[in-house]
């Protein structure tokens, strides 16, 4: 293969990824909505939001060691198409089940379990299949268009999630289904230019992406600062609740706010595509997560559906600078043939951060009010960082973003 030839291959491979990546994010974000807004109309509980977040992230923690030697045994695409396909199965049960006024909360939270198993077994092999598609130099571009792919999509999820609502919690669910097949069908097209030199599987290789992340500071550093960081000021499992109850607006105003971090993240994930970060990613990754915790705060004092939507822009632009530095920092510092085992993990601290951060949100938005619950959050986010910065001074350091 010509070089040429060789490029317009690469490009037409991740191509495919980026849209199949679209499509499933699109129809993971519509089913967000669709459960908060089905769950919350059902039981009027911040609690039983925050327990759905629980529910995902269970089989995450519970799956870790296995998907990562799963990532970095089988075919990555082949997994991510299974995945899509299970998730495609999961939708079309929930949106039967509502059609027919058979769906109560129990069988809301056992197919959120069913997709959180799915979405274990796919994110790391995502994140390990972005580095096989593009050469190493390309990596912080490709990881940040792989982002607006993400961001794209929770910008059309939710406003589609919203509006089809409207007709009913079925119509999401079902156009959910339509889009983890067309997932599932550009997922088997994907062709990675470059494997995994594959090892038999022993006791200590299914420690071994933990091991690797204790012994990387930097690493460590990174996907620790974005656990509890997000962990605190997480509030997009409470946008029900502030739908309703502090904005007084429906389905439609739902759609909106969850779409509005997206706009902030998808327009500087385009920016830093075209922009990488070269210089002073440790402290420009710090300072990000200070925006996004006095976001989280601002957002919190919001009565205005139109004010509150430009904070939650300003957050979402915060929140993927981090994403991009850590998963730079992650996928170019690990090996290829242990990205699975190191992304597994990767994934269990991002599972952590978002899906228990929703429940930890809505545990203490039933303990101390909806407002202050945020508020806490808000600040703990900006008290991580400043404390992250003297606990890890090698990553505050941190220069340019490459291979060690």
């Amino acid at each position: 293969m010509t070089p040429s030839a060789s490029s317009v291959f690469r490009v037409r491979s991740y191509a495919r990824f980026w849209i199949a990546r679209v499509f499933s994010s699109v129809s993971y974000q519509m089913f967000g909505v669709a459960v908060g807004w089905q769950m919350y109309a059902l039981t009027h509980s911040t609690l039983a939001l925050g327990i759905v977040g629980l529910v995902q992230f269970l089989p995450m923690l519970i799956l870790m060691l296995l998907v990562g030697h799963v990532a970095d045994r089988v075919s990555r695409k082949s997994i991510l198409a299974v995945c899509q396909a299970i998730e495609s199965i999961t939708a079309a049960t929930l949106g039967i089940a509502s059609l027919l006024h058979h769906l109560r909360p129990a069988g809301i939270f056992a197919g959120v379990a069913i997709l959180g198993a799915a979405r274990a077994f796919e994110a790391p092999s995502t994140q390990a299949l972005v580095p096989t598609l593009v050469d190493d130099d390309l990596v912080p571009q490709a990881i940040a268009w792989s982002s607006s792919a993400n961001q794209t999509a929770s910008i059309l999820g939710p406003a589609l999630g919203g509006l089809l609502y409207i007709a009913g919690a079925q119509v999401p669910y079902l156009t959910c289904t339509a889009l983890f097949l067309c997932a599932c069908a550009l997922s088997t097209t994907i062709r990675p230019w470059r494997k995994a030199e594959v090892k038999p599987a022993t006791a200590s290789s299914i420690f071994s992406g933990i091991h690797y992340i204790r012994d990387h500071k930097n690493i460590l550093g990174a996907i620790s600062l974005d656990l509890f960081a997000v962990l605190l000021g997480g509030a997009t499992a409470l946008l029900p609740a502030y739908t309703r109850d502090i904005l007084h607006t429906g389905p439609w105003g739902l759609g909106l706010l969850r779409l509005s971090p997206a706009v902030g993240a998808l327009s500087t994930s385009v920016w830093l595509a075209h922009h990488p970060i070269k210089t002073r990613a440790g402290i420009r990754m710090f300072t990000a997560v200070v925006i996004f915790g006095l976001a989280t705060v601002a957002f919190s004092l919001s009565r205005s559906l139109w004010l509150s939507m430009p904070i939650l822009m300003v957050l979402g632009g915060a929140d993927v600078v981090s994403v991009v530095v850590r998963s730079s920092l992650v996928q170019l510092e690990t090996p290829n043939e242990m990205r699975g085992r190191v992304s597994a993990v990767n994934s269990l601290f991002i599972g952590t951060s978002n899906q228990l951060g929703e429940f930890e949100s809505g545990l203490t938005a039933s303990w101390f009010g909806l407002i202050p619950a945020t508020i806490i959050g808000g600040v703990g986010s900006i008290i991580v960082a400043l404390l992250w910065m003297r606990l890890f001074p090698g990553l505050r350091k941190l220069d340019r973003l490459g291979r060690a």
